[in-house]
């Protein structure tokens, strides 16, 4: 019998429960107790009808569900979305993000950015998100602000970049910003080597060892496309998977994005090694970058978790949609329409991207004794009707829209389809002027 204080803080009874753990199980008619932001348990109805609660909601035709985890993003790029649509990846990068980020990207830009990005997330029921981009702390303090989980992952190039002159000082301010947020429940910090063809041998060496002292993530953008494999074997004569090897980079703290480019030999490093993997499909193929094949992967027991990349290059922050996509695409790419089923898809958004980022022991999935990161999806709408089974519907029906409400560690920051943010009306004039100046610098730079 489930052992409970005379009242508890919250209890959210819901049509639908969507725990994760255990793997496809959808309870009906049940309620999450919550109490000091963790969950204490899921019980019957019945059972919490003689439970003293401060509040009490009731969702009567909605599914709840874990908070979805963005695993790989660029939040402040939100300010570049629809900038340079329909190009391939180094032409979208060296002839028009590089250059807007060399003149636009500043504490400001990155302040504005996230504020933009975060906003979207919430309301779109992603309570923990991956984050890689300059001025790192200002993005921490903008997740810290909100409320919202983040994985800061410090930019780390041997060019300079904004915020650092090379890699040595982006370390070391990265390393200042792990010392400040070591005991913040919402804040970790990640080593973000950008990608092995921007950072050479000496600065991974370095980056490896401080990341197994301090045993901290390393994210970083891994075969992307087939050019980039392509022109590591013709440069040193080994694929990028090889040379992190060689360079002791592999292990379970290594968060690989994309892995569009994926042969036999580097499925049994993988797997060898434990390396987290986070796909991106939306982004991949806007890009036309590749498709990571996700099913052999699971079937290879090699973790996947979910991410949209940036605005720049999605152009939404839309975790559902992410869903949707990464569920069609490993159908077709496996050639089996029993790739990536809903249930193991949703896992990938939750658990499986709290596995990827190390925070599984708090959040990922509805267990007792976890941070209470919740979202409540709304399948009342006429376009969702008839539910047969609520998992499915997530998955191929709905989009960030229809998420009503959402908790991070059982503080509410969506309530009925409303954020509960401060100065969204500020944040949309500060980012209006931020798209007209981005907008004259783009077409001056075109002419």
């Amino acid at each position: 019998m489930l052992s409970l204080p005379d009242s508890v803080d919250l209890l959210i009874s819901a049509r639908w429960i969507v725990p994760v753990v255990p793997t496809g199980q959808v309870l009906e008619n049940h309620v999450v107790i919550v109490h000091q932001s963790r969950i204490l348990g899921i019980v019957s109805q019945q059972r919490a009808a003689t439970l003293q609660a401060r509040e009490r909601r009731e969702l009567p035709h909605h599914v709840l569900i874990p908070g979805l985890i963005n695993a790989h993003g660029h939040a402040a790029m939100s300010l570049f979305r629809g900038l340079a649509d329909d190009l391939p990846l180094m032409s979208w990068l060296n002839d028009h993000i590089w250059p807007a980020e060399g003149r636009w990207v500043s504490e400001d830009f990155v302040r504005i950015g996230t504020r933009l990005a975060v906003s979207e997330m919430l309301r779109g029921g992603t309570t923990s998100f991956a984050d890689m981009y300059f001025y790192p702390e200002i993005a921490a303090q903008v997740a810290m602000d909100a409320g919202i989980r983040a994985q800061l992952a410090f930019p780390v190039i041997d060019n300079p970049i904004p915020g650092a002159q090379n890699s040595a000082e982006a370390i070391s301010k990265g390393l200042r910003l792990h010392d400040d947020s070591k005991h913040n429940e919402l804040i970790s910090v990640a080593f973000g080597p950008h990608a092995p063809y921007t950072v050479g041998d000496d600065t991974l060496i370095r980056v490896r060892t401080l990341a197994d002292e301090l045993e901290l993530p390393v994210h970083m953008h891994v075969h992307e496309t087939a050019f980039e494999v392509e022109e590591a074997i013709r440069q040193t004569g080994m694929r990028p998977l090889q040379r992190l090897r060689e360079l002791g980079l592999l292990s379970p703290r290594l968060q690989a994005v994309h892995m569009t480019q994926i042969d036999d030999q580097d499925m049994q490093l993988l797997g060898d090694y434990g390396v987290q993997i986070i796909h991106c499909p939306e982004s991949n193929m806007k890009l036309a970058s590749g498709f990571c094949p996700v099913q052999r992967l699971l079937d290879n027991n090699i973790n996947v978790a979910l991410g949209t990349d940036g605005a720049a290059s999605n152009n939404d922050l839309d975790m559902f949609a992410e869903l949707r996509t990464a569920a069609l695409l490993a159908k077709g790419v496996s050639g089996q329409p029993t790739a990536l089923d809903a249930h193991s898809a949703l896992r990938m958004a939750t658990l499986a991207g709290a596995q990827a980022l190390g925070i599984a022991e708090q959040t990922g999935s509805l267990e007792p004794g976890k941070l209470a990161d919740m979202v409540a999806v709304d399948l009342s709408a006429l376009p969702l009707q008839p539910v047969y089974h609520p998992v499915s519907q997530l998955l191929y029906t709905c989009n960030a829209s229809h998420v009503s409400d959402v908790w991070v560690a059982g503080r509410q920051k969506v309530r009925s389809g409303q954020l509960q943010l401060a100065d969204q009306d500020g944040l949309l004039e500060a980012v209006n002027e931020w798209a007209q100046q981005i907008q004259t610098g783009d077409e001056e730079h075109d002419a």
